[in-house]
């Protein structure tokens, strides 16, 4: 059977359980859409968890990114992993005690202030808004390629998907939807990894075959190393960034993992505060199994991609690289005139490829903004996930689960967005502050017309992706990490932490984060180019910049608490039971 054929069978099998699940799960209750009742197994959570947090970026991009970056991609394995260290250890039993929906709600309740409730509800609107568009994308890229549709297409139904099972089941619904989403999505990573693993090392285990030797006697790294060395890139095994933005990038990639909204929900959701402790573990384990793989599946798809293409005549190029090349995400500029694929070091073109619809003389298709490096070929990191299966020659069944895997990914976690998204705007806006009187029908009602109006605002995200979004989806964290993450830790853990205080900290946060992500990503502040990296401020880069908002957050918010008056003794009380451990079986709730 033909790829599509298959792409058509797994998807839709999948598509089918989601839904059946949807309906099954529906939601009664603004409980049961806002927290899934409250009555999840941690298994079930931990799973739900991981596939809440392995989005089109973990499963599409982050081994693309390791296969172009090398040694320096691991600073987003550390940060994303260290991440749920952070926030099995510092918030989640803690989150989980304090009995609330939401973070904002956390945050209103805790800081005794609307204000300080409704700074929280447009960190997580900005946050979650800048996260949701790059995964409605992703939905757009999957579709396009694997079902022969508009990209736009792609974009529309992956809406729709998400609107039935967020819609019908709120949290629940989604909950139990991510749990076979998980499962969907670590098997679709997994197949083809334990393929390549065997066919090039003779290993099935992709994380020991990564560092094996290949039928020569030569270690892959040591292989890998030498291709790279020969094209002109740096050794793939040695990192090209100072230790302080490695240290900055992995630091906002954890603390922003701690404070990310849609994440922390995840623990109101389990019965008892140690079922919150323990299903944040479970899920540290199951993001393991794909995050110890994903540079495996880097180092398998960066040495066929150069073994398979480079200095090979475009005439004899396999399909799968004109499969991909009528996407855009692949592009070959003959620019001397061999009819040979040149492969080096430099940029092939400037910026993304435009097509022209003319064909060139060897039936490639014609980009009109090749640049003169002497690197004849475009490849976007986001495919090497996706194509991995094809360029490895492995059997079409496994494409398929690959395009079904990416959905489970993307879907997931747009879902778990797009309730954080109208959550905060139903129970955090609404019901606590406009109108505090609405029935429980009318907050349900609220929250699913919320959803609605959300997904199609990530939908327009998807279909007119604004440049600057694109570029700033992975700095959602940084995000989270200048304004949420600071708040929570002092609420949890500094009594006299005041509501003047996480208010200046939070505000100063993500503007000074939104600022400089604009200001040297997009270019968007004061100049038409992002600004270089030799005027990036000490030395950091915008995605470790979140490092230091998040400081800058702290100390304002600790001076400025310090300099207004004390929170009153019930608010002190209540933070000081919220650390208790006795007693800490059943959630409490004030």
């Amino acid at each position: 059977m033909s790829v599509q054929l298959w792409t058509w069978i797994l998807v839709g099998i999948t598509f089918s359980l989601y839904f059946g699940i949807a309906i099954w799960a529906r939601a009664g209750s603004t409980k049961e859409f806002y927290v899934a009742g409250g009555g999840v197994s941690p298994l079930a959570n931990g799973m739900a968890t991981a596939a809440d947090w392995m989005s089109a970026a973990s499963f599409i991009s982050m081994a693309g990114l390791i296969s172009f970056m090398g040694y320096d991609g691991s600073v987003y394995l550390m940060g994303w992993t260290g991440g749920y260290v952070l926030l099995a250890l510092l918030l989640a039993p803690y989150l989980r005690k304090f009995g609330k929906f939401t973070v904002p709600d956390f945050i209103g309740d805790r800081y005794y202030s609307n204000t300080a409730r409704t700074v929280a509800v447009i960190c997580a609107l900005i946050v979650s808004f800048t996260y949701v568009a790059g995964q409605m994308r992703g939905v757009g890229i999957v579709f396009s390629q694997f079902l022969q549709v508009d990209i736009n297409i792609g974009v529309i139904i992956g809406m729709a998907v998400v609107l039935v099972f967020a819609f019908l089941g709120g949290m629940k619904g989604i909950t139990y939807t991510q749990v076979a989403q998980y499962c969907v999505l670590i098997f679709a990573f997994m197949v083809p990894a334990f393929f390549i693993s065997m066919q090039m090392t003779g290993n099935p285990i992709p994380q020991i075959g990564m560092g094996g030797k290949l039928e020569g006697g030569t270690f892959l790294l040591d292989k890998l190393d030498t291709l790279h060395t020969q094209l002109g890139f740096n050794e793939y095994t040695s990192g090209t960034k100072t230790t302080w933005d490695v240290f900055a990038i992995t630091l906002a990639l954890m603390v922003g993992t701690a404070g990310l909204p849609h994440v922390i929900v995840r623990f109101f959701t389990v019965p008892k505060v140690k079922d919150a402790r323990k299903s944040a573990g479970l899920a540290l384990l199951f993001i393991a199994i794909l995050y110890t793989t994903a540079p495996a599946i880097a180092v398998f798809a960066r040495t066929n991609l150069i073994e398979t293409v480079d200095n090979t005549a475009y005439t004899e190029i396999p399909q799968w690289f004109k499969n991909w090349e009528d996407t855009g995400l692949i592009a070959w500029a003959d620019k001397n005139k061999d009819g040979k694929i040149q492969y080096v070091n430099g940029a092939a073109t400037d910026g993304k490829p435009k097509y022209t619809e003319a064909r060139g003389a060897n039936g490639e298709r014609l980009i009109s903004n090749a640049n003169s490096s002497s690197n004849e070929l475009y490849v976007d990191r986001d495919i090497m996930v996706l194509a991995n299966p094809e360029i490895a020659n492995l059997p079409n069944w496994v494409i398929a689960l690959v395009a079904a895997g990416g959905l489970a990914a993307a879907l997931s976690t747009a879902a778990g967005l797009l309730l954080v998204i109208s959550t905060s705007i139903s129970h955090d806006l609404i019901k606590k502050q406009i109108n505090p009187n609405i029935s429980e029908k009318g907050e349900l009602m609220a929250a699913r017309i919320a959803i609605l109006v959300a997904i199609i605002i990530a939908g327009l995200f998807g279909i007119y992706p604004p440049g600057f979004v694109a570029a700033v989806v992975a700095l959602a964290f940084g995000l989270a990490a200048a304004s949420f993450f600071p708040a929570i830790i002092l609420g949890i853990f500094d009594k006299r932490m005041n509501k003047q205080g996480a208010i200046a900290g939070m505000i100063v946060g993500i503007t000074l984060m939104l600022f400089y992500m604009i200001r040297y990503k997009t270019g968007l502040i004061g100049v038409m180019d992002a600004r270089p990296a030799s005027e990036w401020w000490l030395g950091t880069s915008p995605e470790g910049f979140g490092t230091i908002a998040m400081i800058i957050n702290f100390i304002i918010s600790v001076v400025v608490s310090r300099m207004t008056p004390a929170p009153p003794e019930d608010v002190q009380e209540m933070v000081e039971s919220i650390r208790i451990p006795s007693g800490a079986g059943e959630a409490g709730s004030h």
